[in-house]
């Protein structure tokens, strides 16, 4: 950071508070003093000579979900903000980036429990689409994507259970980053899947979520390697992945490539490990039940006050048994061990992070219409946290009008090989 922090800070927070912007339903709460004295402490170190990494003074914004001390967690629900008790203590990585020095501004707008691809909240207000108002952000981390899309923020830290880091970053034209599970602790973090969740961040490039990420996973943070994209083996995902594309996505993912094709090899690659995939979901999946065993007392409870979109699809699970349960988890771990071997003759597997571009509000006003194009925001994303790889999306900024992602999936455990490639990979596409 170059800018004195507190500078930086005062254009966040104008930012936010603009009343013809989109501040009010990004974020839920503002810490605008807590943040202002972090920034000047931030601002000291630097004049003094002791910046103690590139997170320090950066103004972060944080999901609605995480844990911060002394607040009610509301996970983007009024139930749950009426209903439930005051943090004990800060979420994991809320204390590591403070740690690390960053300015945390904003509690950031969600989709109510995580639970949506799409990134509609009826409570507390849908943040409008960067590039065009009337269009859904992404979800299930919306107000992430805006903040970090509008200037409210240098980097925002999201959740990824079926695509809610790559979804918004995809649908609002920034980097989202969704690790390897086990690589960043979710403790403080309000569930939606214990197997699937995993905690990511998104910004405009991807070295801050490169550095972001390190910090929240308790590393030393470091400049990515320098790639040479003629020496990685990328494998163009066929099949699904790229069946159904909307026109939009089509044209700019073929502009991709067609830019990429001279710096790298690529080789078509069938994705056989989906059958895993397919047994389990038709067995009722694994964060489903999960989701439902969360919720359920709650929905007995107080069910009429959860978004009516969220509330179904909870109750979709509430009759998958035990058994189907068991084997579908098992389905998912030898699903791992196939897709894990695709990566022996591959670095990274390349598709387009959402299969449509971003809709219009008004075309998901129906719950029909909502769970059919919801189905269709996760479908290429989902994959993903089944087969717990990594993968990152990355603005296709070439000439299309809307926003379009291009994601990269990497081997599991390998996040900072792929987050190198994709660096290359953002540094070649000009974004």
């Amino acid at each position: 950071m170059t800018a004195f922090s507190r500078d930086r800070l005062e254009q966040s927070l104008a930012r936010i508070a603009d009343p013809s912007g989109e501040g009010v339903r990004a974020c839920l709460t503002v810490y605008a003093d807590a943040a202002r004295q972090a920034a000047d402490v931030s601002d000291a170190r630097r004049k003094s000579g002791r910046v103690i990494g590139p997170l320090d003074g950066a103004i972060v914004t944080v999901k609605d979900l995480f844990d911060v001390k002394g607040e009610v967690t509301r996970a983007g629900s009024k139930v749950l903000a009426s209903r439930g008790k005051p943090a004990a203590a800060d979420a994991a990585i809320v204390t590591r980036l403070r740690e690390a020095g960053a300015v945390i501004v904003a509690k950031t707008n969600m989709t109510e429990f995580a639970y949506s691809g799409l990134g509609a909240n009826p409570h507390f207000g849908t943040p409008g689409n960067p590039a065009d108002r009337r269009r859904v952000p992404g979800g299930s981390s919306s107000g992430a994507g805006v903040s970090v899309a509008d200037g409210m923020c240098d980097i925002a830290i999201g959740t990824d259970t079926g695509g809610s880091t790559r979804i918004p970053g995809a649908f609002c034209g920034v980097v989202g980053f969704k690790p390897t599970v086990k690589r960043v602790p979710r403790t403080g973090a309000f569930p939606l899947s214990f197997t699937l969740d995993s905690v990511g961040p998104l910004a405009k490039s991807v070295a801050a979520c490169a550095d972001a990420d390190a910090v929240m996973a308790g590393e030393a943070v470091a400049p990515l390697a320098a790639i040479d994209l003629k020496t990685v083996r990328v494998g163009l995902a066929q099949g699904l992945v790229i069946d159904n594309l909307d026109d939009t996505v089509s044209k700019a993912f073929s502009a991709a490539l067609t830019k990429l094709s001279p710096h790298w090899k690529g080789s078509d690659v069938a994705l056989d490990a989906m059958s895993y995939l397919q047994s389990a979901n038709a067995r009722g999946g694994v964060a489903p039940p999960e989701a439902y065993a969360i919720h359920r007392a709650l929905l007995d409870e107080a069910g009429d006050g959860v978004d009516p979109n969220v509330r179904m699809r909870l109750l979709r699970s509430a009759n998958v048994t035990a058994p189907d349960y068991i084997f579908a988890v098992q389905d998912r771990l030898q699903g791992i061990v196939a897709m894990d071997s695709v990566f022996d003759n591959l670095d990274v597997l390349v598709m387009p992070t959402v299969a449509i571009a971003p809709p219009r509000m008004d075309e998901i006003a129906t719950t029909d219409a909502f769970a059919a194009i919801n189905a269709r925001a996760l479908r290429n994303t989902s994959i993903w946290n089944f087969f717990d790889v990594c993968a990152i999306s990355l603005p296709i900024r070439l000439g299309n009008a809307l926003p379009v992602g291009l994601m990269l999936v990497g081997r599991h455990g390998e996040d900072r090989k792929l987050l190198a490639i994709a660096a290359a990979v953002e540094k070649m596409l000009g974004t």
